[in-house]
């Protein structure tokens, strides 16, 4: 055993280093990792041990704990359309669609159907949140689209697993007697967890940080994710909806940072270990002898959670932020492997039926995060604007400005340099794409203009060949590229002002013709050790 760990341990390394290369994330890795260790060792059989799957699933339990403290009660109550409306109308509606296909057009079985059709209309919750949560995606309009969706879908484990035990059952009282019991749980849970969360919890930790002991309050922390995620299961739910609900409970406290930061590690390397079990599940047997079928089936289901979730979203959001959410949800999670399982091992699903859609719902887990990466490129490229929005907003900037600045983006970073070029009494013209961010501008009477800095015509319109400067206040590198590359169509970017976070994403606009980028990190450094100078001086 110790032999099979050491060799896992550094196949994942080795992989990683060489998808990093590529820019490919580590998810990838691990599962690659799991694959590879699984025909090495001959381990297909124990990715169905009990022990090693739990173990693996404390990985998305700390995940969706640490999700939690990012999200209070508060905010819950704020996203219940998306987590209740949305995210149930998106279970129902795909569990329909699959249910007549499986149903009408393959001849499977009633129950079979629903099941096939509960357990596809499931996504990623491991996969989608650890990359949404790395790179800050969570907090976007369309993150809390996919979180409230994700969250409601975790919630539909549970009726599906009660249906599949109704099947399996004889008599009505039977089943009368486990919504009943179903129901009284949930309320004792949330009862228990909201009580202990809001009159014991903050005294508890205020205790064990007086304590000023390290170790002690790590201990706390695993012992409130892993005692919370216990009771949830306890009660007949899942580990990770129990681990949410005390995130939550946490993010009402002072110590959610803290908590936070001693949870990260315990979290990603769990998470490794669950990508890995994912990854040993791939059976190339399986894929040679269906191949034809699986080729059809992936972007099939793919295809049919995409057009579902976009026009749910597109109900109440624009194209862009439901093009985002929907492409985010396309795969098909971890809890449809589990119950697919379930749903074998009681003779309601054939077993060569089962294997060939475990293989392609893990080899759409494993398209996800190259899908996600590319996200934003995706969005810009294949997402007409609102021109209507954008014309309406136009006429703000006069045809006949020169030497001004062109700020664009109006978060964080664009409020700052605009603050600047006040002081400086500097004449400025902003370009928002965030319809937040833009209202946020239009409330605080600034000359802001809604539309893509991707677009070139967009970007003429705002005299950016008679501006003194442009300035990207743009943080993510893909879309950087692609504003950069439209500005340097029209200026060859001599004016243009960029910053990024680290040499790499510089290393990224090379062939831009840029000749201001600032490198943040660096930046921040040379401030840091001039303040050191200053101090040895004073």
């Amino acid at each position: 055993m110790l032999g099979i760990i050491v060799s896992a341990i550094t196949i994942a390394l080795i992989v990683n280093l060489i998808l990093k290369k590529f820019h490919l994330p580590t998810i990838i890795g691990y599962i690659l990792t799991g694959t590879i260790i699984a025909y090495v060792f001959d381990l297909h059989a124990a990715v169905n041990n009990h022990d090693l799957k739990e173990i693996a699933e404390f990985g998305v339990v700390f995940l969706m704990f640490t999700i939690g403290l990012e999200f209070s009660l508060d905010h819950l109550k704020k996203m219940k359309r998306e987590v209740f409306f949305t995210g149930s109308l998106q279970i129902l509606v795909t569990t329909l669609f699959v249910f007549c296909i499986s149903y009408f057009v393959l001849g499977m079985g009633i129950q079979t159907s629903i099941i096939i059709g509960a357990a596809l209309s499931l996504s990623s919750t491991a996969i989608v949140l650890k990359t949404f949560n790395e790179t800050k995606e969570i907090n976007k309009p369309y993150g809390r689209r996919v979180l409230g969706i994700l969250i409601m879908q975790d919630i539909a484990v549970i009726p599906i697993l009660l249906m599949i035990s109704f099947f399996t059952m004889d008599g009505d009282n039977s089943i009368g007697y486990m919504i009943g019991k179903t129901i009284i749980a949930a309320a004792l849970l949330l009862t228990i967890l909201y009580f202990s969360g809001k009159y014991l919890l903050e005294p508890f930790l205020t205790h064990v940080s007086n304590t000023k002991n390290d170790e002690l309050f790590v201990a706390s922390v695993l012992l409130l994710a892993i005692g919370s995620s216990y009771m949830a299961h306890y009660f007949g739910f899942t580990y990770s909806l129990g681990a949410f609900v005390a995130g939550m409970l946490i993010a009402e406290t002072k110590f959610k940072h803290q908590v936070e930061a001693d949870l990260i590690p315990f979290r990603n390397i769990l998470l490794g270990v669950f990508f890995i079990t994912v990854g040993m599940q791939i059976n190339f047997t399986v894929i040679y002898e269906y191949i034809w079928i699986i080729l059809l089936l992936l972007p099939l289901l793919m295809g049919i959670k995409y057009v579902i979730i976009y026009w749910l979203v597109r109900i109440e959001d624009n194209k862009r932020v439901a093009f985002k959410t929907a492409l985010s949800l396309i795969q098909i999670g971890e809890f449809s492997l589990a119950i697919l399982e379930l749903a074998r091992s009681k003779d309601l699903v054939d077993p060569q039926y089962s294997q060939i859609l475990i293989v392609t719902i893990v080899i759409s887990m494993i398209l996800t995060p190259i899908i996600l990466k590319r996200l934003s490129w995706a969005a810009s490229k294949l997402i007409p604007e609102d021109i209507m929005l954008e014309s309406s907003q136009l006429h703000n900037v006069d045809v006949n400005l020169k030497n001004h600045v062109v700020v664009l983006g109006y978060g964080r970073f664009g409020r700052a340099i605009v603050r600047q070029l006040k002081t400086f009494g500097q004449e400025y013209v902003i370009l928002e794409h965030n319809m937040k961010f833009f209202q946020r501008g239009l409330d605080e009477g600034e000359p802001i203009v809604f539309g893509n800095a991707a677009q070139k015509h967009i970007l003429a319109s705002l005299n950016i060949e008679d501006a003194s400067a442009v300035i990207v206040a743009v943080n993510n590198p893909d879309v950087l590229h692609l504003i950069c590359e439209a500005i340097d169509e029209l200026t060859h970017n001599t004016k243009t002002i960029v910053t990024v976070n680290t040499n790499k994403e510089k290393e990224f606009l090379e062939g831009l013709h840029l000749e201001h980028v600032i490198v943040q990190t660096d930046q921040v450094a040379r401030a840091v050790v001039d303040e050191v100078m200053y101090c040895r001086i004073g």
